[in-house]
């Protein structure tokens, strides 16, 4: 009986430490940071780091910072972990909107307010909703495509979609927002893909099944975020299309800049980072320190702010992503750019 103790006891001890080795113990008042992957570049490039600066900034907290890699069961460690770890908030990005409820219910079992960050988990219980008003971010990327497409002239042709993640409860947003000017537009839809996982390369393979389907009479194609648009117009490249047709996407990513640059893709759509996370860490001091928070609207239930998201062509990128120091010309226009940026206005010295 002595021996069948210890070693439940070894295991108990063992399981904790894998639990706990997610997230790093805290060191002072903490806040969780929970991102979904790392295939969309703004979650290392501007949420992470965004966020922890405006936390500095604002006092002396820690905080714990895990990505789940698009992997929802890791993500659910890592939050367990930041709870044993004695985080006093958690602001979550969810890799699966309906899994992550689970998540909600074990912070509000120990008091601990959670904030969701840029996707909405589904089910309530949240204290606060930081976003972008992601039926809008379809709508203005389904509206570029559709004028691009009436200023090319290609009556006959139709458009695939590139939808984003089905576990993201923004792709379903995004899909919303596009359906509803492409079907006011009269435009054909083609075919539809869930993308799993935001996968570049699982919308690379779709595109290219649907090339040998649909050949010529591909003219457009709604892509929900900049890395499936690199898909799309990899297999799109690799088929020998051309013209190429028009691909929209969504970030403003450098690469997709710079493809905008080229004329490979038509359209991103740009979003504030720096706002959004810094928001998100206003809220969650305020949270941590036990004081109310207001919403300047209730989503689900639940206080909101959603920001304004922004279309960006070539003609824009001066006036949006340079203008707002989220790339610099520097950035964009790298000695392979420099030709198309030259000749697309896109320079220091521009007004």
């Amino acid at each position: 009986m002595h021996l069948r103790t210890l070693v439940t006891t070894l295991t108990l001890a063992l399981l904790l430490g894998l639990l706990t080795a997610c997230v790093p113990a805290a060191d002072g008042p903490a806040i969780a940071l929970l991102l979904p992957d790392k295939k969309t570049a703004r979650y290392e490039t501007f949420d992470r780091p965004v966020f922890e600066e405006r936390v500095a900034e604002r006092g002396d907290y820690t905080v714990l910072y895990a990505n789940a890699d698009q992997d929802a069961a890791k993500q659910q460690q890592q939050a367990e972990s930041a709870l044993a770890a004695g985080v006093r908030v958690l602001v979550l990005d969810p890799v699966d909107a309906k899994a992550a409820m689970t998540i909600v219910n074990a912070a509000n079992a120990q008091r601990v307010p959670v904030i969701s960050y840029d996707r909405l988990v589904d089910g309530g219980g949240l204290a606060y909703y930081v976003s972008f008003d992601n039926v809008r971010v379809g709508e203005l990327q389904a509206t570029a495509l559709v004028d691009a497409l009436a200023e090319r002239g290609d009556p006959d042709g139709g458009v695939l979609m590139v939808n984003g993640s089905p576990t993201d409860s923004n792709a379903a947003r995004f899909r919303e927002g596009a359906l509803r000017v492409l079907e006011a537009s009269g435009v054909r839809i083609l075919a539809e893909y869930a993308t799993p996982d935001w996968s570049p390369d699982k919308a690379q393979d779709w595109v290219a099944g649907q090339i040998s389907q649909y050949g010529d009479r591909i003219a457009g194609v709604y892509a929900a975020n900049d890395g499936t648009a690199s898909g799309a117009i990899a297999a799109l490249r690799a088929a020998g299309v051309t013209p190429l047709p028009i691909v929209t996407g969504q970030d403003a990513e450098l690469t997709a800049l710079q493809r905008i640059v080229t004329g490979d893709q038509h359209m991103t759509v740009y979003k504030a980072l720096r706002p959004q996370a810094q928001l998100a860490a206003d809220v969650a001091i305020e949270l941590l320190e036990g004081r109310p928070v207001e919403g300047e609207l209730m989503v689900d239930g639940t206080p909101a702010t959603l920001l304004t998201p922004v279309a960006v062509t070539v003609s824009d990128i001066m006036d949006t992503v340079v203008a707002d120091g989220f790339w610099t010309v520097e950035d964009i226009c790298t000695p392979e750019y420099a030709a198309a940026c030259e000749a697309a206005g896109i320079r220091e010295d521009s007004p």
